[in-house]
């Protein structure tokens, strides 16, 4: 079917990816429709030109919907932004968890309300520059990692329902980075050499613990002491949000061998520490489960599953429990499985599902 006349809404975040990915649309025959979500409150303190949710990316976007001869609009998802990526970020530390506020935005956000506006601009797709691959099917789309699996990014889309995926396009799955530039270079558009930018979005410095304290205040943080597995009690500490598992820095000193923060538990405020060897983990349970590329499986079957999206990935035995959770027990033990993160199994490259890493009972003693 030719996608001619098809309307995309391309979310573009003033970045190389994005705007590359509106050229190929509308190579491709799409009528493309940019549009840029501004998430940044008025005093926010992550405004810096080189972050994707700050005024330069619009700027930037502008700039290249202009040079592709595209409209551009600029949407204000400030207050949706601040309630369901921000307010989540901060209170899953409070709870003891690591979070992942990108997975969470392209669920809620780019892929969610982003959808209603598409439609009021009668678009049958919203299209983003994300290195995953989209198939679409008579049945069902099907999610896979991108070609190059040094920017693959199928892991952060794990969360999408059919619904959203089926309405979704990511041009960019099949290609590389380089030839993402040299595209960029030769349509003489100057976001070619844009670093990308490695941090967290509304994060500045990569400093979470700044941003917390400047989002919550010091009086939200919640205080406690650190143990050792043992029980016994080694020292204070300003908060649990100031730790996450595999954590060294920070810690009292005094021991033989260096300690890792190997549990939190949100109940006591206690944080716990251990040997390097006591992160090591050869099962956990996800919660919130979401089956993508396949429907919910009753039997357990064999995954390779990744536990961060830096994380190698490894095999494991996925069995289904009752409440939409799930067991991965793992072939290779992995360290620092850590509640909160996502977890993704893939079948080779296609995304099965992925769910959240759910907190094991506490390794203290009461």
């Amino acid at each position: 079917m030719s996608p001619t006349k098809q309307r995309v809404l391309l979310g573009m975040s003033g970045g190389v990816d994005s705007s590359v990915a509106g050229y190929l649309l509308r190579e491709q025959g799409y009528d493309v429709v940019g549009v840029t979500m501004k998430v940044w409150p008025q005093d926010c303190i992550s405004r810096a030109e080189d972050k994707c949710c700050g005024p330069q990316a619009v700027a930037d976007a502008r700039s290249v919907a202009h040079s592709l001869g595209i409209p551009h609009y600029v949407v204000d998802e400030a207050d949706q932004f601040e309630r369901l990526v921000i307010d989540y970020f901060s209170s899953e530390y409070q709870a003891g968890r690591t979070p992942n506020p990108c997975v969470m935005c392209n669920e809620k956000l780019k892929f969610g309300n982003l959808w209603s506006k598409a439609q009021a601009l009668g678009c049958d797709y919203i299209a983003t520059g994300h290195y995953a691959i989209i198939e679409h099917h008579a049945d069902r789309a099907v999610l896979r990692k991108g070609a190059d699996p040094r920017k693959d990014q199928s892991y952060f889309l794990f969360s999408l329902r059919q619904p959203q995926l089926r309405h979704a396009l990511t041009p960019l799955g099949a290609m590389s980075k380089p030839a993402i530039r040299e595209i960029a270079r030769g349509l003489g558009l100057k976001v070619a050499e844009k670093v990308d930018s490695q941090e967290i979005c509304f994060v500045p410095g990569n400093d979470y613990k700044a941003f917390l304290r400047s989002h919550l205040g010091e009086g939200e943080f919640h205080e406690g002491g650190i143990y050792d597995l043992e029980g016994n009690f080694l020292a204070t500490h300003g908060g649990i949000e100031m730790f996450t598992i595999g954590q060294r820095k920070g810690l009292p000193g005094g021991s033989a061998q260096p300690r890792y923060v190997v549990d939190i538990d949100p109940l006591t405020n206690r944080v716990i520490v251990g040997a390097a060897e006591d992160l090591i983990a050869e099962e956990f349970e996800i919660d919130r489960v979401n089956w993508v590329s396949r429907e919910n499986s009753e039997e357990p079957i064999e995954v390779t599953v990744k536990i961060r999206y830096a994380h190698p990935g490894t095999k494991a035995t996925l069995s289904p429990l009752p409440d939409n959770c799930a067991r991965l027990e793992l072939h290779e033990p992995q360290k620092a499985v850590t509640p909160g993160q996502a977890a993704v199994f893939y079948d080779g490259d296609v995304v099965l599902g992925g769910g959240w890493i759910c907190r094991q009972v506490a390794l203290a003693p009461a």
